[in-house]
């Protein structure tokens, strides 16, 4: 018995050796944007190495970052091992803002799917962000506040001081929340970034709202606008009504109190007054895209 064991025990690494040997497709390259503008999907373009096999069946999806749930496929096809060939999406798709999960698979005729070692995941995140207006286009629809190059000129500082990312549709200003639209732009990152005034200014209030804000700070800045920051770390927030700030000073670490799922800043951008009867808010994330660029 305990010979037999023995003999079993020995012959289990040479089978999975053997196994291991077993040729498979292997993504050796795989060329797509780490960002792109929403519209025609990405280009993208592979190379499945396999040998012998000449031929593998090629597809691709795209699947949302956060829920995993699938957005897009390329249109299948046979393709030669060892050529770069672009993906075939479908005719006419479009791709909305969003984060999304590029995911490359292959089959050979044998039925073996493809490898995913470290160096060749076959795998690659995309951010899809919405086209950015042009100035005059901004200040047609977002009457009355200052252009995105004013605001970059003013010195703007991104108001997260860490990674980060600008999530998806759900997280658009105008985005669709029961009864009313959302009036901010998330910015997702992680717990206990910290989030910093954009623009010297005072701070007109801050308080906690248990079932929206969370712990949340105003801001009146010197260059007229009003900034709302939402979601605060609980006894995190470093400023107080009255206070007067400087760019880049800290408020609060980003978390997710209140009505969060995850850690972010809810940022808003308001003209005339933040919740004011004659205050209305505007789309930030055109601003934010320059003061991100503007930084790097």
């Amino acid at each position: 018995m305990i010979a037999a064991c023995a003999a079993a025990v020995a012959a289990a690494p040479a089978s999975a050796v053997a196994a291991a040997r077993t040729p498979r497709p292997l993504v050796a390259l795989l060329s797509a944007p780490s960002q792109t503008t929403a519209g025609a999907p990405p280009a993208v373009s592979v190379r499945i190495s396999e040998r012998p096999a000449g031929t593998v069946y090629l597809q691709a999806l795209l699947t949302d970052s956060a829920s995993g749930a699938r957005v897009l496929a390329a249109v299948p096809a046979h393709v030669r091992t060892g050529a770069v060939v672009r993906i075939a999406w479908p005719a006419g798709a479009l791709l909305p803002a969003g984060s999304y999960m590029l995911t490359v698979f292959a089959r050979d005729t044998s039925g073996h799917g493809v490898l995913r070692p470290a160096r060749y995941p076959g795998r690659a995140m995309i951010m899809v962000t919405a086209p950015v207006k042009s100035a005059p286009e901004a200040e047609a629809a977002q009457a009355g506040a200052p252009t995105v190059a004013q605001t970059v000129a003013d010195g703007a500082v991104f108001p997260v001081a860490g990674p980060h990312n600008f999530g998806g549709p759900e997280n658009r200003f105008g985005a669709p929340r029961g009864n009313h639209i959302h009036q901010g732009q998330d910015i997702l990152t992680a717990e206990g970034t910290p989030d910093v005034a954009p623009f010297p200014g005072t701070i007109t209030w801050t308080s906690y709202q248990a079932e929206g804000a969370g712990w949340y700070a105003v801001e009146h800045t010197n260059i007229g606008l009003d900034l709302m920051f939402a979601h605060c770390e609980a006894g995190s927030l470093a400023v107080s009504a009255e206070e007067k700030v400087l760019a880049g000073q800290k408020l609060c670490l980003a978390g997710q109190t209140g009505d969060a799922t995850t850690p972010h800043l809810h940022f808003e951008m308001w003209v005339g007054g933040w919740q004011s009867p004659t205050g209305h808010p505007i789309d930030p994330l055109p601003y934010l895209l320059a003061w991100e660029a503007a930084a790097a």
